[in-house]
């Protein structure tokens, strides 16, 4: 809660959630080693997958559990009713250790990231 205090405070207008619904994770091994934009899938890097958005541009994700994560979107999908967005495995445990899923609020932050929130990914 505390990155989405300090951007409203640093930006001209609030910060609305662009979407709200269920985070899953993918990983290396049960996706193609590819991504939509033709990069490498990493289980480590803080990368996600959504059905719109521009790739390369950054999200702030913050999970229920008042967890937060910035990644950047390389990728479409859930191809999976009631989800919103696919993170990568380092991503999702940096939300949480143990889920599978989890219910987030995702914020468009745009193509670069904010100075305040730089280490955060």
């Amino acid at each position: 809660m505390l990155e989405i205090a300090v951007l409203m405070v640093f930006s001209q207008h609030a910060l609305q959630p662009v979407e709200t619904g269920l985070a899953s994770y993918y990983t290396v091994s049960s996706s193609g080693s590819l991504t939509a934009s033709g990069e490498r899938m990493r289980d480590d890097a803080f990368t996600a997958a959504m059905l719109d958005g521009e790739f390369g541009h950054y999200y702030l994700v913050q999970a229920e559990n008042g967890n937060s994560v910035v990644v950047r979107l390389n990728d479409r999908g859930p191809y999976v009713d009631g989800r919103v967005i696919d993170l990568s495995k380092a991503a999702m445990r940096e939300l949480s250790p143990t889920a599978g899923l989890l219910n987030v609020e995702i914020y468009h932050l745009g193509p670069r990231i904010p100075p305040n929130l730089r280490g955060r990914n």
